[in-house]
């Protein structure tokens, strides 16, 4: 069978189809953020561009001088919203981090490439006011789920002072990225996808981390054990072209699907939460 045939890589790549269940992690995600948004110190809908999407929320921490996690969504870059996440930030700011949640546009009405730039800018507004809601912006970490893990990693890789002088080389410390997807050509021959997505061979190459060089911060890169085949060949490809030194980590989480792999990272004492709190520097 051809890597490329359309129904094997609907198959591997349709993860909603994929898990039976998944409509009751998508229904407990909002009605547990909108939960958290209620019980959190919070700043809602700060704005990082011009454009009506390009707002983001912050969870405070609890005293000054925190590190910061910037966490992505998922949602193949055309779904969801930062108001289904707000639930990933009580687990951070009990912990003693600052907690950013930006939102983007959604294909089609933009590329990918559109929404790469819109978390540069996002990330480039953390930097600058992270210090004045208690913040460290020498210690920023970026957590990303699904699509959110390719932005992850393409915030790692981004070359900064290329977009302003005034930023710090290494604006972004470390990523972890869980069920990431480094190499979009697949995507660009995925029947359900393509309509949206409307990748070509160049923009390809532009967007997925496993062609780029290996960047100096660190990846932590894991996936569902009960994840497709291509999930899984997809965290390992990065471990493998960008190296153990750039991805110290790469890793199944043992009976995890797409969607509860997740909510893993929130779970006190599970390894994607203890992974997220040693790129924080809180273990």
């Amino acid at each position: 069978m051809s890597r490329y045939d359309p129904d094997w890589l609907n198959a591997q790549y349709d993860n909603r189809a994929r898990v039976a269940d998944h409509g009751r992690h998508l229904a407990r995600w909002p009605e547990a953020s909108a939960l958290a948004r209620a019980r959190s110190d919070c700043r809602l809908d700060l704005r990082y561009g011009e454009g009506p999407s390009e707002t983001l929320d912050l969870f405070l921490p609890p005293k000054p001088g925190a590190p910061v996690l910037v966490y992505l969504h998922g949602g193949y870059w055309r779904a969801l919203d930062k108001n289904d996440f707000s639930f990933v930030a009580p687990a951070f700011t009990q912990a003693g981090a600052l907690v950013a949640v930006p939102n983007y546009a959604l294909c089609p009405m933009v590329s990918i490439e559109d929404i790469t730039w819109q978390l540069v800018r996002a990330l480039q507004w953390v930097w600058q006011h992270a210090a004045q809601h208690g913040g460290d912006p020498q210690r920023i970490a970026v957590v990303g789920h699904s699509a959110g893990g390719h932005l992850a990693a393409m915030m790692l890789s981004c070359r900064w002072k290329q977009v302003d002088e005034s930023l710090p080389a290494q604006l972004v410390g470390g990523a972890l990225s869980i069920s990431g997807l480094f190499d979009l050509e697949p995507l660009r021959h995925t029947p359900f996808l393509q309509g949206d997505l409307k990748l070509t061979p160049a923009s390809v190459r532009r967007l997925s981390p496993a062609f780029f060089p290996r960047p100096k911060g660190k990846l932590y890169a894991t996936v569902g054990a009960a994840e497709s085949e291509e999930f899984l060949r997809q965290n390992q490809l990065i471990r493998d072209v960008w190296g153990p030194t750039a991805v110290p980590v790469c890793e199944t989480v043992p009976g995890r699907n797409h969607f509860d792999v997740l909510e893993s990272l929130i779970e006190p004492g599970a390894r994607l939460h203890d992974l997220a709190l040693r790129l924080l520097g809180l273990r």
